[in-house]
């Protein structure tokens, strides 16, 4: 089978204000690095409301549809940051970023694709239940992981969360759920905050993994093969979802740690494999975080590429 890229053009319509590191240019990079790979081209749907609801109220789902504004910027926080932003043509670039995580895991659980990578924006992992926060609007990875629990009827699933800043609204929406196992890697100190070592959530299905500024890639590597890998092999997911933000690379301007492309392809493989051991090779990853551009586009192709490798 082959990989399924899932991306469209409504995600170049979220604009952000001038200066914000969550930029249209951030996709269009993306496309571009991705556009000559032999993939599965998908174009993602809206999402409906009801897939949204499977993490979000609907009170908080007609809050963001009713604060799209008819010209400029609408604010979205609510006393976090400042960074997270509606225009006029966001509405369908928000709904496709849902729509295509769910209509991935659909393609995958329904063997139309082995994996697939879903480049849409904005991205979702901060996004808690009713507060966008860090960029992010709607639980995009975790909706997807309900997805595959609720509609599909899963057992388990499992979120690998890499970029560079912790999934907090990722662990939110799924921790009390003790199907599903939620891991997340990020530097410590850093925006927004949390993800210590210490909050395991509720049911124990959460395994957070601070990594100090200035950590190179080696260093990470050597944490996922001794934590990552044995949660994922005792939990024995059905389903592996990637939140893949590429800011852990050495030039991104939000973070410190010291990450190369190389490690992205290592960490990519490390999941693949374990995939493919678990859960007959099923993998939906979820483009989340990076700020400097070519780097961006770089980590981007060589995940995909990594993914194309494991579906051959």
């Amino acid at each position: 089978m082959r990989t399924a890229l899932l991306t469209h053009a409504d995600g170049l319509a979220h604009v952000t204000p001038t200066g914000m590191p969550e930029q249209v240019a951030r996709l269009a990079y993306v496309q571009r690095a991705l556009e000559d790979l032999d993939l599965l081209r998908v174009d993602p749907p809206l999402a409906d409301d009801a897939s949204i609801a499977l993490c979000h109220p609907r009170s908080y789902i007609d809050f963001v549809r009713s604060k799209i504004p008819a010209h400029g910027f609408a604010g979205l926080d609510r006393e976090t940051d400042a960074e997270t932003f509606l225009s006029p043509t966001s509405e369908n670039a928000i709904w496709r970023a849902v729509g295509g995580a769910v209509k991935a895991v659909d393609m995958v659980l329904d063997d139309e694709a082995q994996n697939a990578f879903v480049a849409m924006r904005p991205p979702g992992h901060h996004a808690e239940q009713s507060l966008p926060m860090g960029f992010c609007i709607f639980g995009n990875v975790a909706i997807a992981a309900k997805h595959a629990l609720e509609v599909h009827g899963l057992d388990r699933v499992a979120v690998v969360d890499f970029d560079v800043h912790h999934g907090n609204g990722t662990q939110a929406l799924l921790q009390d759920d003790p199907q599903a196992l939620v891991i997340t890697s990020q530097q410590i100190p850093l925006w927004p905050g949390t993800g210590q070592a210490e909050d395991r959530g509720p049911h124990g299905t959460v395994l957070n993994i601070p990594l100090a500024p200035g950590t190179d890639g080696a260093h990470a590597i050597a944490a996922y093969e001794a934590k990552v890998i044995p949660a994922l092999m005792a939990h024995k997911p059905d389903l592996i979802l990637i939140s893949a933000g590429f800011d852990a690379h050495q030039d991104d301007p939000l973070a410190q740690l010291n990450w190369s492309v190389d490690t992205f392809v290592r960490l990519t493989e490390m999941i693949t494999k374990a995939a493919r051991t678990l859960c007959k090779g099923r993998v939906v990853s979820v483009l989340e975080g990076g700020y400097d551009l070519d780097a961006l586009a770089a980590c981007a192709r060589a995940h995909v590429q990594s993914l194309i490798k494991a579906a051959q």
